[in-house]
């Protein structure tokens, strides 16, 4: 590799629902736009669905997941990870491979990567990383948890009731009458999946009962909510740690009644490679006044998280009313949304190359922290007892 050039990991795939599709998203545009820089070695890093760890140059095409690969990985040796002052990739054998990691570009959605848990391994590591950190992904991951906080602050959310699967079994009455309070049509949601798996609108009590169930299917906790009718979804992409940099609001023109998996990812361009942009209007045509509420609402949703590098808030707008509601944020937008940063002005090289930036500038940041602290309380643990 060249030492003059920082050594990126880019990790992708993992236990999760969303697994395929990390496994774009560190391609397109990530792993591409490292590559089309010059300025950068990429180590690609590969989680099955077991989790087992694999790392292998050929994995920085995307053809390498087409087909059986599960196959060749049957022949590869697991990597190895060695937290010593920094993270470093160890290829076991006769020939032994050690690849220091200057910084970690992660590109793992949902349960056991956006959720926070690479985060935390990564601060534990001491390496700097991409994105979001640890507190403000935990708290996106949870879409009531995220309902709660940024409600607290002001920031407007639609009429919900949660539950555990443990109280749907043991106390469905009590949460029956909870939403029989809320306005139909209704959402059902997992609380902790992303790409819209999962989810269904009901419009009566029998479409309720086995949306339930779905949601438990994949989730130990689920959300309802009231569904805004007069509605116009928007989307948008922010970027930044102290300074923030605004993207297009955009706004999904799908033709189902949400903007479900489908949209998001197979039913438009397939060369496009992640979210379907070929259904979205960007900018959203929407008026001055609700372009103001979105950003406004935005910014600060996004400061109130604790969010940094990337992150991408989601709304819903009345029509009608002209009501704005912050539906839920999402750490680690599918293909980092570089259609939208594109329409914005930001190239796919441009926008790697700022959050790598951002990466280094928060870990320099974080090292003024003192994280440690001295006593002598261990010379008295154990001492002779005074009678």
């Amino acid at each position: 590799m060249n030492n003059n050039k920082k050594t990126v990991a880019v990790i992708f795939g993992g236990r999760s629902a969303e697994h395929d599709i990390s496994i774009i998203t560190a391609h397109t545009p990530i792993i591409e736009s490292l590559l089309a820089s010059g300025n950068f070695d990429v180590v690609p890093i590969y989680i099955t669905k077991d989790g087992s760890w694999y790392s292998e140059s050929a994995m920085n095409n995307i053809a390498y997941f087409r087909g059986e690969y599960a196959e060749r990985l049957v022949t590869q040796k697991k990597v190895h990870l060695l937290f010593d002052n920094g993270l470093k990739l160890i290829w076991p054998g006769f020939r032994q491979k050690i690849v220091s990691i200057d910084v970690v570009f992660p590109a793992m959605h949902g349960t056991y990567g956006e959720d926070g848990s690479l985060m935390g391994l990564l601060r534990m590591a001491n390496v700097p990383f991409v994105g979001c950190d640890i507190f403000a992904s935990a708290v996106a991951m949870d879409k009531v948890l995220t309902k709660q906080v940024i409600s607290a602050e002001g920031v407007p959310v639609v009429p919900y009731v949660w539950f555990t699967r443990s109280d749907w079994e043991n106390e469905q009455t009590i949460w029956r009458d909870a939403i029989s309070k809320l306005h139909w049509p209704l959402f059902v949601k997992p609380v902790h999946l992303g790409s819209s798996i999962g989810i269904a609108k009901v419009k009566n009590e029998k479409e309720l009962e086995q949306a339930i169930e779905v949601a438990f299917h994949y989730d130990n906790k689920a959300l309802v909510e009231e569904s805004i009718e007069n509605l116009i979804e928007v989307t948008l992409p922010i970027m930044g740690n102290d300074e923030l940099r605004l993207a297009e609001i955009e706004r999904p023109m799908n033709k189902s009644e949400f903007f479900d998996f489908n949209d998001k990812y197979i039913s438009g361009n397939k060369k496009s490679g992640g979210v379907n942009n070929q259904y979205s209007e960007i900018p959203a045509n929407i008026n001055r006044d609700l372009v103001e509420k979105v950003k406004e609402f935005g910014k600060k949703t996004y400061r109130v998280l604790g969010c940094e590098g990337i992150a991408r808030i989601d709304f819903l707008i009345d029509s009608q009313s002209k009501n704005v509601y912050v539906n839920e944020v999402n750490t680690l937008p599918g293909s980092l949304y570089h259609h939208n940063w594109r329409k914005a002005g930001v190239s796919g090289v441009e926008l790697v190359t700022k959050l790598i930036t951002l990466a280094f500038k928060r870990f320099e940041r974080d090292q003024n922290t003192t994280y440690t602290f001295s006593s002598d309380i261990l010379r008295k643990v154990g001492g002779p007892k005074k009678n």
